[in-house]
């Protein structure tokens, strides 16, 4: 195996901190061609389907990418903006906004964006960081709910740099916040000001993205975890059991997946008489197709058509401070006995000086 060059190491040099937020990623345009790429790449990852690699691959190359691909453009363009994919124009502020909140602290950390999926890729984002002497990485993947399909998969990929790097960051990683006290108050706050500003529905219907009923039974802790933050929610809007309920969106494929499904609670909902139903998708944390589209468009229609007044979608936590203040929360207690603070930094070159005054008084070149 080759491995990758370590940057040049020069005495004297301090290095850094960071902090790498993972999220699932995006198409580069919604046309078919980058569909299709996104897709491949997507669905040729054993964690996300996991099942014998040739008849999958030959499954997904003759019959999945040819038809899909430009039925999924159409829907990536049904919610493109002027700035381009959602997820990535939200993942970008969220990053700016995470970077001032941490300087607002005190805290001399970097932060880096990187897609599991797509550009900007984790590769990308590990060759910056090595350019820039990153020796300590918090990985932070965007699921507050872990999965082995999408936390597992982030981590995948980062150690699969790693096992070609020469040089090693010391290395942590956050596996999820699903039942976080600042994840869960920023959606209670995000809720109170929708109803705030709209007035409450009939039912508060709390969708997560679906997987396949098989991981459950094989010890993926999802959907455990997705029903404890919807309680958790639930209880900090002192909501009754019969006023909200839990459900699984994005069902593919024939095989059973996490019930109830969102489109079939919908139908039911809107014939049992529910006339106004707000829908809140705690599992993302940056609005995207499966919200913008699939609950925001789709799912509107569906539950009109079944007899439903009104849906309302409730937008994911996105950029707002409330969320900004938990990630940094998470960050902070994570990064703790790493050396972080603003503050420290002149200590830290001075220390670093002297470290190359001796390696040069020793005969080191640089």
């Amino acid at each position: 195996m080759k491995f990758l060059s370590a940057a040049v190491h020069a005495h004297g040099v301090v290095d850094r901190t960071a902090v790498l937020l993972i999220n699932l990623g995006t198409p580069r345009a919604p046309t078919a061609a980058a569909v299709r790429q996104f897709l491949h790449e997507f669905l040729l990852d054993p964690r996300v389907v996991e099942i014998p690699r040739l008849p999958w691959w030959l499954l997904l190359k003759t019959v999945i990418l040819p038809t899909r691909s430009a039925a999924s453009a159409a829907r990536y363009a049904s919610v493109w903006t002027d700035e381009g994919s959602p997820l990535l124009a939200h993942s970008e502020r969220q990053q700016r906004a995470l970077i001032s909140e941490l300087q607002r602290r005190g805290l001399d950390l970097d932060v880096y964006l990187a897609m599991r999926y797509g550009d900007p890729s984790i590769a990308a984002a590990f060759e910056r960081m090595r350019r820039e002497q990153v020796s300590r990485l918090l990985v932070v993947p965007m699921y507050p709910q872990y999965s082995a399909a999408t936390t597992a998969s982030a981590l995948d990929g980062v150690t699969h740099i790693l096992q070609r790097t020469r040089n090693l960051p010391e290395l942590r990683w956050i596996r999820g916040f699903h039942d976080d006290a600042g994840y869960v108050e920023a959606l209670r706050r995000s809720v109170g000001a929708h109803w705030d500003a709209h007035g409450r529905p009939d039912k508060l219907l709390i969708s997560f993205h679906g997987l396949p009923r098989r991981n459950l039974d094989l010890g993926d802790p999802y959907h455990c975890e997705c029903v404890t933050t919807g309680r958790l929610l639930a209880e900090a809007l002192e909501l009754q059991p019969r006023e909200y309920a839990v459900s699984f969106q994005s069902r593919f494929g024939r095989a059973r997946w996490l019930e109830p499904y969102t489109a079939d609670t919908l139908r039911a909902l809107a014939r049992q008489g529910a006339g106004r139903v707000d829908v809140i998708c705690p599992g993302f944390v940056a609005d995207c197709l499966e919200t913008l589209e699939e609950i925001a468009l789709e799912a509107r229609r569906e539950f009109l058509t079944s007899g439903g007044r009104e849906l309302r979608y409730i937008p994911c936590l996105n950029e707002s401070p409330r969320f900004i203040g938990a990630l940094a929360d998470l960050v902070e207690r994570h990064s703790q006995g790493w050396p972080t603070r603003i503050q420290e930094r002149a200590l830290r070159q001075q220390a670093a000086q002297r470290a190359a005054e001796r390696a040069l008084a020793a005969g080191a070149k640089r």
